[in-house]
């Protein structure tokens, strides 16, 4: 990856809420698989907003991003009792010394304003029916997030397709141009290049613009596995045939699902709170503020 962060989320295991809240141990320490010591929860999410977010981005949207990394940590550990990897396909963490190096000359000012953040959300978390949801987030939209019953088959209230504002096409990797030879193309697809594959082609989308499926040759592929297999930073995809190559033009970055990161810049930069941004695209939901020990809790106010 070109830029300094990781930016795609894949967070593929929707699985069910825990019934209900039980006795946790104080305080939380949360196990990372490759890291040696068990980390301090908020230490924890320092280490997350470094790796997932931009540093320069607003407080606002780093502060959405603390109680997202919070409340997705919490309920994938099961309150800190089981272990979590420092993947994409959950959260990427980096450890002080990894922040040091990444950011250099501008450590000191950078882990302030990280600590600041971190600081200004400690213990709080998203709920639905006062359950922990699984806040799952990704870079780009394409101007619409995707619900999860489009992307995994599984209905998911308060991950529901919402609009993302226009202003974050900023992103650098909004509109990328991918193109292969026919060989290379029907190979993929485990096929042989001939005219039929033209001929049968049809593209199927969801009603947030992505690639549900693609057929060629008889053959049906989602639009989540055409991704893939070509690699493609997104399933919002359109393809061309051209005379000796095929050409696939991609809008965003990420699977589309729950937070996009730099819509929730857009919306901090047009003065929406963190809370707000999470409302908006964690539909139904509400922050709770819990206690240090995350024994009791009570509801905190939806605005900043």
């Amino acid at each position: 990856m070109s830029l300094p962060f990781l930016l795609m989320k894949e967070k593929d295991e929707l699985v069910a809420p825990p019934e209900h809240m039980q006795e946790i141990a104080c305080p939380i320490l949360i196990e990372v698989k490759g890291v040696q010591e068990k980390i301090p929860l908020e230490e924890y999410i320092l280490g997350v907003v470094a790796a997932e977010m931009p540093i320069t981005f607003h407080e606002e949207a780093l502060k959405a991003q603390s109680i997202a990394a919070r409340t997705y940590v919490l309920r994938e550990t099961d309150y800190g009792e089981k272990a979590i990897s420092k993947t994409v396909q959950k959260q990427v963490y980096i450890g002080k010394d990894e922040r040091k190096k990444k950011w250099g000359a501008s450590f000191e000012s950078y882990e302030a304003k990280l600590e600041k953040v971190v600081k200004a959300t400690a213990g709080e978390i998203i709920v639905y029916n006062d359950e922990l949801i699984t806040a799952m987030f990704f870079s780009t939209s394409n101007g619409l997030t995707e619900s999860a019953e489009n992307y995994s088959g599984n209905v998911i209230p308060y991950l529901v397709s919402v609009p993302s504002k226009e202003e974050e096409q900023y992103s650098p990797k909004v509109n990328q141009q991918f193109e292969f030879t026919q060989k290379e193309w029907a190979s993929t697809f485990g096929l042989k290049w001939s005219d039929q594959i033209i001929q049968t082609f049809q593209v199927t989308n969801t009603d947030s613009n992505r690639v549900e499926s693609l057929q060629m040759n008889g053959k049906t592929w989602t639009g989540r596995e055409v991704r893939t297999l070509l690699g493609l930073p997104s399933t919002d995809f359109d393809i061309r045939f051209d005379t000796d190559r095929v050409v696939v033009e991609t809008i965003g970055y990420g699977h589309g699902v729950g937070m996009s990161q730099y819509g929730a810049e857009v919306l901090a930069n047009d003065s929406v709170g963190s809370k707000d941004i999470l409302l908006h695209y964690y539909t139904g939901t509400k922050i709770k503020s819990l206690s240090s020990c995350l024994k009791s809790s009570s509801i905190a106010n939806n605005s900043n």
